[in-house]
């Protein structure tokens, strides 16, 4: 392609002074050397651009058409240099995230709106469409983050922890378990368990708990919202095993709830931030991991929602 950037900056330039003399001066280069790029285009497309013995100089059609072209052109490139630059700098960006656990909606909010005041050009958006097969999509670029308690040995991924978890059992105050220290997994067998509505292999309380002791809860209901959850926990609908972070976050009912430990040792975990490990060095991306983990280590203690907790 014949025709370049410095072509049209200078077509530009002659425009809109009018003359050869002073174009020349605000590029910073001879009139010759100008003269010469003129004749260039000129003898290239075969057609004269301006009409030289006129004052000011005046834009022959072709000439129009070439300018007009720059006044479109240069200041895109302009704005796509500066995107780059921004780009670089770590400055902007972009941060496509996938939640693999179905609870962390309600504690992601505020982490968003904290980091889009300090991030305003960084593109924030949540796909939920990929959460099912986020770190391939992480791996293939379609996600810059993931967020899972479930880290994968790679060389290409690194998963920083957020902070750790405990899942609790969720009751009403008046339920029988409620006078245990702690539950086993024996004691669900005639309770109804409510869960959120995903598979089971993504549940902690099915997979590090009920599944390894054989055990199947009475019935299982599901819903996806956190406060619907609590409510038909403390109208007496059944048990729910929701992380401590979670509890923390939700907007709690007006009657009393409690929980319990998992097990005489508790459940424990630890939830993760994933991304390319190509991009461990990038600012916002650090930034998202150390806000992320700000809001999430205080248990329900510290939340003084009414909520009791029994260890």
């Amino acid at each position: 392609m014949f025709l370049e950037r410095r072509h049209l900056h200078s077509l530009k330039t002659i425009a809109d002074c009018g003359n050869l003399a002073r174009a020349a001066e605000q590029l910073h280069i001879t009139q010759s050397a100008l003269s010469h790029q003129l004749k260039s285009l000129e003898h290239h497309f075969d057609v004269s651009l301006f009409l030289r013995h006129t004052r000011p100089i005046r834009l022959t059609p072709a000439g129009h058409k070439l300018v007009h072209l720059a006044e479109q052109v240069l200041p895109r490139m302009a704005d796509v240099e500066d995107e780059l630059s921004r780009l670089a700098s770590g400055e902007a960006g972009r941060l496509y995230i996938a939640i693999e656990c179905h609870a962390c909606f309600d504690w992601l909010m505020p982490v968003l709106e904290r980091f889009k005041k300090a991030w305003p050009m960084v593109d924030i958006d949540i796909r939920l469409g990929l959460s099912f097969d986020s770190i391939t999509a992480l791996r293939e670029g379609e996600l810059d983050l993931v967020i899972s308690s479930d880290p994968v040995e790679a060389s290409d991924l690194d998963f920083r922890p957020l902070f750790q978890y405990e899942g609790r059992l969720v009751m009403a105050e008046d339920h029988p378990l409620a006078q245990k220290d702690w539950i086993a997994a024996e004691d669900l067998k005639t309770e109804q368990l409510i869960t959120y509505p995903v598979s089971r292999d993504r549940l902690d309380v099915f997979k590090h708990f009920l599944s390894p002791a054989g055990v199947e809860p009475k019935s299982i209901r599901q819903s996806e919202l956190t406060a619907v959850i609590l409510l038909l926990v403390a109208s007496g609908r059944g048990l729910s095993a929701l992380p401590d972070w979670v509890l923390r976050y939700a907007q709690q009912p007006t009657s009393s709830l409690t929980s319990r430990p998992l097990g005489k040792q508790g459940l424990h975990g630890t939830l993760y931030a994933a991304i390319r490990s190509i991009e461990g060095q990038s600012p916002y991306l650090n930034d998202f991991i150390g806000l992320a983990g700000e809001f999430g280590p205080k248990s329900i203690r510290d939340v003084g929602h009414g909520l009791t907790q029994h260890t």
